[in-house]
C-alpha cells in the first residue's frame, strides 16, 4: 500500500489545527504570558487572622475584660475564708473558742501593654486593712522575669503555696520560720520546659514568719530559691518530684518573731529589751510529690539571728528549727497537686456528683535553741523549748470555687510553764471557702 496519501492527510490536518487555534484563543480566555512570573496568576495569599479573644469573660478563675488580642487585660478575683476555732480542754485563760473571718481578700490583677503584668491583693480581714501584694512585672521571657513591689519571698514551701489550695486550715511550723511578704524586686523563671526554677532578689528583709510594709533600718537581705523536677519530661512515675531549697541573708536590726502554734497560740515570749543586731541567715530545703490521688509535701527550716540585749549591751544567737511532714489522698480518685484539687465531678446532686473528697495527714515540730534560755533571751515561764504536732484533716472539694475544711491537730511541749511543760494544746479547726 502506497503511504503517501496517509502522510499527505496527516499534513493537511496539522495545517488546520494551526489555523484554527488563534480563533479559538480569541473567542475564550488568552493564553499565558510565558515571559511573565509563573506566579502572577495566583491570587495572593490571604493574612492570616489577627488573633482576637473575647472581650469579656466570667468563670471558675474570675471575671475579666480585655482587649480584642489580648494585650490589656484586667481581671478581678477574690477569695474568704470563714472558720471556727476551738480548743477542747484547754484553758480558757490561752484560747477562747471563736468564729473569725481569717481572709477576705479581692485581687485586682491583669496585663499593660502586652509584657507588663501586676497584681494588687489588700485584705479587709478580723477589722483590718493590709496590703499583702502589689507587684509590677516584666514578662516577655518565662526564662527570666522580673518583678517589684510587695510579694512572697522566695523561700518557704508551703509558704509559696496559696492559702486557696493548703492541705490544713493553718500552715506548718517551716512556715513560722521564713519570711512572709516583703518589699523588694527580684528576678525569677523556669527554665528547660520547667525542669528548673529558680527566684533570687533583693528585700528590705521581713523577721520570720513576717509581712512588712516599711524598712526601719538600712540592712537588706538576699534571697533565693532553686527548685528543680528531674523526671519532668518524661512518662515516670517520678514525673512530678521536686527537690529545692531557698534560703536568705542579711544584716537585719529591729524586731524579732513571734512564734505561734498550729492552734494560732503564742509560744514564745522575748525578754524585754531584745532585738535583731547582724547577721540573719535562713535555709530551707524542700521537697514535694504528686501522683494520681497522692500527694506528699516535706521541709526543714533554719533560722539563725545575731541578737542584742538591751540589760546587758551584749550579742547572742538567736536559733530556731522547725520541719514537717504533709501526705493527702483524693478518697475519691481525683487527681492531687500542689495547686489543690480540680473535682473531676462537680457538685451537682440531681446527678449524683458530690465533688472530690481528699484525707490530709501531718507531723511537725518546732525547736528553739536551748542557749535561748540560758542567756536570758526568752521568758522560760512562758516560752517552750519544743513543740510536737500531729494533725488529721478533711478537704471536701465541692467544685473549683467552693471548698470544706475539717482539722484536728494536737501539740505536746517541752518547756513553757514555771513549773515544767506547758499543757498539751488541742485545736479542732473548720473553713468554709469561697473563691474565684
Amino acid at each position: 500500500m502506497n503511504p503517501y496519501p496517509s502522510r499527505l492527510a496527516v499534513s493537511v490536518a496539522l495545517v488546520a489545527l494551526m489555523v484554527h487555534l488563534p480563533a479559538a484563543r480569541a473567542a475564550g480566555e488568552p493564553p499565558p504570558d510565558k515571559t511573565a512570573d509563573p506566579q502572577a496568576e495566583k491570587p495572593a495569599p490571604a493574612p492570616p487572622p489577627e488573633k482576637k479573644v473575647a472581650p469579656a469573660t466570667a468563670g471558675a478563675d474570675g471575671f475579666a475584660i480585655q482587649s480584642e488580642n489580648g494585650d490589656y487585660r484586667l481581671q478581678f478575683r477574690a477569695y474568704f475564708h470563714f472558720d471556727g476555732r476551738f480548743y477542747p480542754g484547754v484553758d480558757r485563760a490561752l484560747a477562747v473558742d471563736t468564729f473569725i473571718v481569717r481572709r477576705a481578700r479581692p485581687i485586682f490583677a491583669g496585663t499593660v501593654a502586652k509584657y507588663f503584668d501586676f497584681l494588687i491583693m489588700p485584705d479587709f480581714s478580723q477589722g483590718t486593712t493590709t496590703l499583702f501584694d502589689a507587684w509590677v512585672e516584666f514578662n516577655s521571657s518565662s526564662k527570666a522575669r522580673v518583678r517589684v513591689g510587695k510579694f512572697k519571698s522566695p523561700v518557704g514551701l508551703e509558704r509559696l503555696q496559696s492559702a486557696m489550695t493548703t492541705a490544713f486550715v493553718e500552715r506548718a511550723f517551716p512556715t513560722a520560720l521564713v519570711p512572709n511578704r516583703d518589699v523588694g524586686v527580684q528576678l525569677y523563671g523556669d527554665l528547660d520546659g520547667g525542669v528548673v526554677s529558680y527566684a533570687v532578689g533583693l528585700f528590705d528583709g521581713a523577721p520570720d514568719g513576717g509581712n512588712i510594709d516599711l524598712d526601719l533600718n538600712d540592712g537588706k537581705d538576699v534571697a533565693g530559691r532553686i527548685f528543680i523536677c528531674p523526671f519532668k519530661k518524661g512518662s515516670s512515675v517520678l514525673k512530678n518530684l521536686g527537690l529545692g531549697i531557698g534560703g536568705t541573708y542579711g544584716q537585719q536590726s529591729g524586731a524579732l518573731p513571734a512564734y505561734r502554734s498550729g492552734g494560732q497560740l503564742s509560744i514564745l515570749t522575748l525578754v524585754s529589751g531584745i532585738t535583731a543586731d547582724g547577721a540573719r541567715t535562713r535555709y530551707s530545703p524542700q521537697l514535694s510529690f504528686y501522683s494520681g490521688p497522692f500527694g506528699l509535701m516535706a521541709e526543714y527550716a533554719h533560722s539563725e539571728s545575731r541578737v542584742l540585749q538591751a540589760a546587758t549591751s551584749e550579742h547572742a544567737e538567736l536559733v530556731a528549727r522547725a520541719w514537717q511532714t504533709t501526705a493527702t489522698v483524693t478518697l475519691t480518685g481525683d487527681t492531687a497537686s500542689y495547686n489543690g484539687v480540680r473535682p473531676r465531678k462537680p457538685f451537682d446532686p440531681p446527678t449524683g456528683q458530690w465533688g472530690a473528697v481528699e484525707l490530709a495527714a501531718r507531723v511537725n515540730g518546732l525547736e528553739v535553741q536551748g542557749a535561748a534560755v540560758s542567756e536570758g533571751l526568752i521568758d522560760p515561764t512562758r516560752s517552750v523549748r519544743k513543740a510536737f504536732a500531729w494533725a488529721v484533716g478533711l478537704n471536701w472539694y465541692l467544685n473549683r470555687n467552693v471548698k470544706e475544711v475539717l482539722d484536728y491537730e494536737r501539740t505536746t511541749f517541752t518547756g513553757g510553764t514555771a513549773g515544767g511543760d506547758r499543757p498539751a494544746e488541742n485545736a479542732l479547726f473548720f473553713r468554709t471557702q469561697l473563691s474565684f
